[in-house]
């Protein structure tokens, strides 16, 4: 008897997890039932599990969706992925889901979904952390920078899905080991990475490399705090510059490591992580 209720409860589970992908597009893995809630939305071609840690830290105290979006890391994709789809299906898996002023936590584009969302939806959640992310990526390396309308992506579409597989994972592979100090680390985001939809994979990259949030952030009416790789210290005017119109932020910057701070810093990380989930709303 038992064992046919754990059969079933298992079963209506992972029922539940394909009712949430196929109407919102992301896989959705939840721990916890705390009354106070984060979503956790990963980086670009990124998995959910890259904040494993983080959530077996969390989860007695808050309620933790850890996301996955369409096409990455073997998700199913979508035939019209782009970044303003994925804010619009986060913001309707919140209304609908009934998830009452959750915490938003975003890693790199994670954290740009996180700031668009609450740019566009500023009642809708109580916080946003954001991980090594920018307003604007592209304004980094062209402060000139202007997104454009109706971008065509297909030029980059095209050629990463072109590429031969041994071709495209020795560009993973390179991009991985720039992106976290820790080698068993790296193969894990080399494996997302292989594992991602192409299409996807150049689409979202064009389509997010051309977002421009400078301004939108400024009908951010929540906290927001970033927490920044040590290597931007070295760019701390020009990133802070473009943080300007965000009313309420607090921007600080890691010991060491790369992009995936909560692997390569991982005291300071929790560390500050713990502190802004405490911190009241007041400032």
């Amino acid at each position: 008897m038992m064992k046919t209720i754990k059969f079933l409860m298992i079963t209506f589970f992972l029922f539940s997890q394909l009712c949430v992908q196929a109407q919102y597009g992301f896989k959705v893995e939840k721990e916890g039932n705390a009354s106070k809630t984060i979503l956790f939305i990963p980086g670009f071609a990124s998995s959910g599990e890259v904040y494993d840690e983080t959530v077996e830290k969390l989860k007695d105290e808050y309620t933790c969706y850890q996301l996955t979006m369409p096409g990455f890391a073997g998700v199913k994709s979508q035939k019209e992925a782009s970044f303003e789809l994925w804010k619009e299906q986060l913001a309707s898996f919140i209304q609908q889901e009934n998830i009452e002023k959750p915490i938003l936590v975003g890693h790199s584009m994670g954290g740009g979904l996180a700031m668009a969302l609450a740019s566009d939806y500023p009642t809708l959640v109580s916080k946003v952390i954001i991980i090594d992310a920018l307003p604007c990526l592209a304004a980094m390396s062209n402060p000139s920078f202007q997104s454009k309308e109706n971008i065509d992506c297909s030029t980059n579409v095209k050629q990463i899905t072109s590429m031969k597989d041994e071709d495209f994972k020795q560009m993973q592979q390179q991009a991985s080991r720039q992106m976290t100090t820790q080698t068993d680390k790296a193969n894990e985001i080399l494996k997302w990475s292989l594992a991602s939809n192409r299409t996807t994979f150049a689409k979202m990259y064009c389509d997010f490399y051309n977002t421009d949030l400078r301004e939108k952030i400024a009908k951010i009416e929540i906290p927001v705090y970033v927490l920044l790789e040590s290597y931007f210290v070295n760019f701390k005017d020009v990133i802070e510059k473009q943080y300007q119109s965000l009313p309420h932020k607090k921007l600080v910057y890691a010991n060491k490591g790369l992009h995936f701070i909560m692997y390569d810093d991982k005291d300071w990380y929790f560390s500050k992580l713990n502190e802004f989930l405490a911190e009241e709303n007041d400032f």
